[in-house]
Formats: C-alpha cells, sequence, structure tokens
C-alpha cells in the first residue's frame, strides 16, 4: 500500500458490540455469550424484563387490574424475546441474571470476538426450536403469568 492510500484510503471499522439486554457497550474481549434458551430460562432475566421502566405499566395493570390488554402485551414481550435466533452477548452487568457456566460462557464470547460476530454456539435459534415443549410452556406461563409480582405486590 502506497504512502497515499494509507492516508486517504477507507479504514477498516473496528467490530463493536453493545449488551443485548441493555444496550451498553461492551468492550472487546469482555462480555458473555449466551444462547436465547439459556436467555429465556432465567426467571431473574423475566423479573428484569417485566418490570423495565417501559414494561412496568403492563406488569402493574397485569396484577392489579387483570387487564387482558395488559397480558396480551406481556405475552408479545415473551415472543419477542423468545424467537431470538442469535446469540446473546451479555455484559458483566447483567450476567448475575442468569444460571449458567460463565467461564464457558466467556470463552464463548471470545470466540464470537474473534469472528466478528460471526459465531454460533450449539443449541443456537429460538427458545421454541430449542427446547422441549413442557419446558418452553412453563418458561412462557412464568414470563407472561408471573414475572415481577413481587415488586407490584
Amino acid at each position: 500500500m502506497s504512502f497515499i492510500s494509507k492516508i486517504f484510503g477507507k479504514k477498516k471499522k473496528s467490530f463493536k458490540a453493545t449488551c443485548d439486554i441493555s444496550n451498553e457497550p461492551i468492550e472487546k474481549g469482555f462480555g458473555y455469550l449466551l444462547t436465547t434458551s439459556e436467555v429465556v430460562k432465567s426467571r431473574k432475566f423475566w423479573d428484569n424484563i417485566m418490570t423495565e421502566p417501559e414494561t412496568m405499566s403492563y406488569t402493574i395493570s397485569h396484577f392489579k387490574n387483570q387487564d387482558n390488554t395488559a397480558t396480551q402485551m406481556r405475552s408479545m414481550i415473551f415472543d419477542k424475546h423468545s424467537t431470538v435466533d442469535k446469540p446473546w452477548m451479555v455484559s458483566d452487568s447483567y450476567i448475575h441474571l442468569f444460571d449458567v457456566d460463565k467461564s464457558k460462557a466467556r470463552h464463548m464470547a471470545n470466540d464470537w470476538w474473534e469472528n466478528e460476530g460471526n459465531f454460533e454456539p450449539a443449541n443456537s435459534g429460538a427458545a421454541l426450536s430449542t427446547l422441549d415443549d413442557k419446558e418452553y410452556q412453563n418458561i412462557k406461563q412464568y414470563a407472561i403469568m408471573e414475572a415481577g409480582r413481587e415488586r407490584v405486590a
């Protein structure tokens, strides 16, 4: 590459990542890579999601008013998260929500970083296609009908 092209040539953008839960930036070499199944199996995750400022009004209406519209919105929130077919990059701030092997998740994140996001661990894909039906239905039931109850009661 000539001196002129080095100065005026296009520079490759550096690969960046954000936490798929909080959108906070994650520095290269950090974070944890989880499958959608690992994410949705966490009750702590659902308690967190259903009590975020954007969703809290649905949670309050669901529990205090038995509002069908609010329950339908919670179902849509569940569907949005459970149908993600790519792996989730999770920051250090949110990994405590998940009961996973953190060293394995960090190792997979390193593979993900090395491949600039083009790495998918085994069992990746939407939760419905990677979990057995009974487990999926139990998770769905909790997420829609129970998550966040303690914050409202």
